[in-house]
């Protein structure tokens, strides 16, 4: 939606900040094209808008992990590359085909279902082959390579698929210097070399992730994955602040205060009385709980910019609602409580929320839920 009334908890998603961090990744890319991903709702932005915003800022292709997210963005209007990676048997191939969206296989029982559906549809398959080189999760393990890749060009000799991808994924590109970066690099121009001398000609071979972009050049290839960063957070606090990468964080999370009423010393606060006033004092009453997002384990710890000054949540976090003691301030109802934003008003940010509940940024903007409405602000559209 894109209402500016006045609403219970709005997420305000900054689509000109969102075209501005693609430009900047964009001009890390040592000329790679650049993937915008957006699944998971686009980490809780909005998919369709931010997928939209990136393709105008210079994206050339759209990441999701299940095919219904890819499948989501053709019906809403999206054009332009996409590629889906998260399949289980049984997945809607053949949608997907005929939607031209990329499929990924790292195993034979995929590539059997993939072809299977190309031929019912009678249109060569998207495929890219994934490789396990050293994460573990999916992908194809380097002995399992040379099978996977003859099967593969079999059927695209025979015209039912085209094989327009080699890719794979970093375990530990968040950590410089970690020793599996090399290894892992090392075993996927392995792979991709073994590819390529079967006679596999893909249009894009792919590694890097979003921390990947940042500090592994060598791993750029031609496409590179940007995820959290393109949503102005960095992909790990080690790495540097978004500021230090020329990122701006996109979402703001804020509500408005339902009650604020004075209380006695000794008064306890939400469910276990976790906390109790210390004197006479006023609190405010926020209406977004763990139903919202809001991470129940940042009870107690939660930063909130409220009247003014940052306080922290008095007591538990209840699934739809929160206290802060305002220390004698008097704010109306009504007056904003920020959650998180890019830091500029003093409020806190993502990555505050992250310390606070123990945490990593992408888990606090992608668990923001639908009950809180998501607010888009387009700014100028971006033509660089």
């Amino acid at each position: 939606m894109n209402e500016t009334a006045s609403l219970r908890a709005r997420a305000e998603i900054d689509l000109a900040a969102l075209r501005a961090n693609v430009r900047a990744l964009r001009a890390r890319a040592s000329g790679a094209q650049l993937m915008a991903v957006v699944k998971s709702d686009a980490y809780g932005h909005g998919a369709v808008p931010c997928a939209a915003a990136a393709l105008e800022a210079g994206a050339t292709w759209l990441g999701t992990a299940t095919p219904q997210e890819a499948l989501a963005l053709r019906a809403a209007g999206i054009g332009g590359r996409v590629m889906c990676w998260l399949w289980t048997p049984g997945g809607p191939w053949r949608e997907a085909v005929e939607a031209d969206i990329d499929v990924s296989v790292s195993g034979m029982w995929a590539l059997d279902e993939v072809v299977a559906a190309a031929t019912e549809a009678g249109i060569p398959a998207r495929v890219q082959l994934k490789a396990d080189t050293g994460l573990g999760r999916g992908g194809c393990q380097p002995a399992d390579w040379p099978e996977l890749v003859s099967a593969a060009r079999t059927a695209e000799a025979a015209g039912t698929l085209r094989i327009t991808g080699l890719w794979s994924h970093f375990a530990c590109a968040d950590e410089p210097g970690h020793p599996s970066i090399e290894a892992q690099l090392g075993v996927f121009r392995d792979m991709v070399a073994y590819a390529e001398k079967e006679g596999v000609e893909p249009e894009v071979r792919h590694i890097a992730n979003s921390p990947a972009l940042l500090t592994v050049p060598e791993s750029h290839f031609d496409l590179v994955r940007t995820g959290i960063a393109m949503y102005g957070i960095s992909p790990s606090p080690e790495l540097g602040t978004p500021a230090d990468f020329g990122l701006r964080p996109v979402m703001t999370l804020s509500a408005s205060v339902a009650l604020v009423k004075q209380v006695p010393p000794g008064h306890g606060i939400s469910y276990g009385h976790h906390y109790t006033t210390s004197a006479e004092t006023t609190l405010a009453l926020v209406p977004v709980g763990y139903a919202d997002g809001v991470p129940r384990h940042a009870s107690g710890k939660g930063p909130v910019l409220l009247a003014g000054r940052r306080r922290t949540i008095a007591g538990r976090v209840a699934m739809d609602q929160f206290v802060v003691d305002l220390g004698g301030d008097t704010p109306e109802p009504g007056a904003e409580a920020v959650l998180f934003g890019p830091g500029d008003r003093g409020e806190p940010t993502a990555e505050d929320w992250a310390e606070a509940a123990g945490t990593i940024a992408y888990e606090i903007v992608t668990r923001i839920g639908q009950r809180v409405p998501r607010v888009h602000l387009h700014g100028a559209p971006d033509r660089g």
